[in-house]
């Protein structure tokens, strides 16, 4: 990860959950999706929360729409909780039912459990 943006990952029992703080930019895009496929694999869904993120701009965006076509190819469920300032910009661009946009992790969570 870089001095922008950090993460983690937690095995859950339904679901393997990404955490990332900071900024997903183009300083960090290649790294988180380096993250992710690092630890992705089982087939269980994926949950991003980017609740804690500052800031997302276009290369950020570029690396959800990466990772979830990669979910879609793989038939694996993907899950992206975002603040409102995400949230926004997912909005602007129109990509919130693609990246299955979700309000908070305890929805997220209970979406998946449903």
């Amino acid at each position: 990860m870089t001095v922008s943006l950090r993460g983690g990952f937690e095995q859950q029992a339904h679901c393997q959950l990404f955490r990332f703080t900071g900024q997903l930019d183009a300083y960090s895009d290649k790294q988180f999706g380096e993250f992710v496929a690092s630890h992705r694999g089982n087939g269980q869904p994926l949950v991003i929360d980017l609740s804690h993120i500052d800031f997302l701009d276009s290369s950020g965006l570029g690396a959800l729409v990466q990772l979830a076509k990669q979910c879609n190819g793989d038939k694996q469920k993907f899950l992206v909780v975002g603040n409102a300032r995400v949230v926004q910009t997912v909005k602007l661009v129109r990509l919130e039912e693609f990246l299955h946009l979700q309000p908070d992790l305890e929805t997220a969570l209970g979406n998946l459990a449903a």
